[in-house]
């Protein structure tokens, strides 16, 4: 069995010859798994999700007989999607508690280690510097996919006990599709508190800095674009169609709304577009739902931008990482 890094956080070399990415990956989810911020973050998770599925399954009943709605026959969309007002949805939720998540991984991943003295004594091992925050980046998506994939399989199996209906094929791919968008979302958080840890020699630092970034990002951001957008124009010819246009484009550019864009439209399949429609555009429509490649097509700038930002964040944290004078 492989002996993964002892109490000081240093590797064995043999280890090291034999799988040293996998040995230090092992080593970080271990770390993870014993802080008592990941603890505190899992049990706020947990406890949020059991409460939207609550809020969801006393109100299902009433959802399902809604003939009006076009998707009232997807259970399991609206086990994620449907609220009474008392608790937001779970995609909501992981709107707020996912940059948290994030953010609490990765802001102290490399200056408290360097603090330690432990980055020196690993960077002294024969390992390519790389691996070090490598192994940090695959650590954090392999906990993340396995919290999120463990919550839906729960939900799932929950749905199946509870109302006999087996979930469907359009379900689950929309269900797994919103997984793997938690994941890059929660991803692209890491990857910015793990630049600040880096730039930052203090966690505080790093961590006041990630949260005052998410902030910004979340709420002071779309006041920001509403208060030009009126200014800009105002007095002008433009349409109150075309000036709500130009505030949609400019709030796609944060994370959390591409992340609910995306999330909204997979889950909630009535969701024909993600802008302004006009008269000519709503006439003859079918409120019906729409198959899950359309509201792939839908969201795909949205998608191929969350990616885009998570990778870039990646590329930045890995520059600065390997530039990076390592010492005590």
């Amino acid at each position: 069995m492989m002996t993964i890094f002892q109490s000081d956080l240093t590797l064995k070399k043999t280890e090291v010859k034999e799988n040293p990415i996998w040995v230090m990956v092992h080593k970080e989810v271990s770390a993870h798994l014993r802080s008592w911020q990941f603890i505190v973050l899992l049990i706020l998770i947990i406890l949020t999700f059991f409460g939207s599925m609550y809020v969801a399954m006393s109100n299902l009943g009433q959802v399902v007989s809604n003939t009006k709605d076009p998707d009232h026959l997807l259970i399991y969309l609206k086990l994620l999607t449907v609220t009474d007002g008392s608790l937001p949805p779970f995609h909501v939720f992981i709107n707020f508690l996912g940059p948290i998540l994030g953010i609490s991984l990765g802001f102290n991943a490399i200056n408290s280690e360097q603090q330690q003295g432990t980055l020196t004594r690993i960077m002294a091992q024969p390992i390519y510097r790389d691996n070090v925050l490598l192994s940090k980046f695959i650590s954090s998506i392999l906990i993340v996919s396995t919290l999120l994939l463990s919550l839906t399989l729960l939900m799932i199996g929950g749905g199946i006990l509870l109302s006999g209906v087996l979930i469907e094929l359009e379900e689950l791919l929309r269900i797994l599709f919103y997984v793997v968008i938690c994941v890059f979302y929660i991803s692209f958080w890491y990857g910015l508190a793990i630049i600040f840890s880096i730039k930052f020699k203090q966690p505080a630092t790093s961590a006041i800095t990630s949260m005052g970034v998410w902030i910004f990002l979340t709420i002071f951001y779309s006041i920001l674009i509403n208060l030009l957008s009126k200014v800009l124009l105002n007095g002008s010819t433009s349409t109150s169609y075309s000036q709500s246009a130009v505030v949609l484009n400019l709030m796609g550019l944060t994370p959390s709304q591409l992340y609910n864009d995306a999330t909204t439209t997979l889950l909630i399949p009535k969701v024909r577009s993600l802008g302004p429609l006009s008269m000519e555009q709503m006439a003859g429509a079918i409120p019906n739902s729409l198959p899950f490649g359309e509201s792939i097509m839908i969201v795909w700038p949205q998608i191929s931008g969350l990616v885009a930002v998570t990778i870039v964040t990646f590329a930045i944290a890995y520059y600065l990482f390997m530039r990076k004078e390592v010492k005590n």
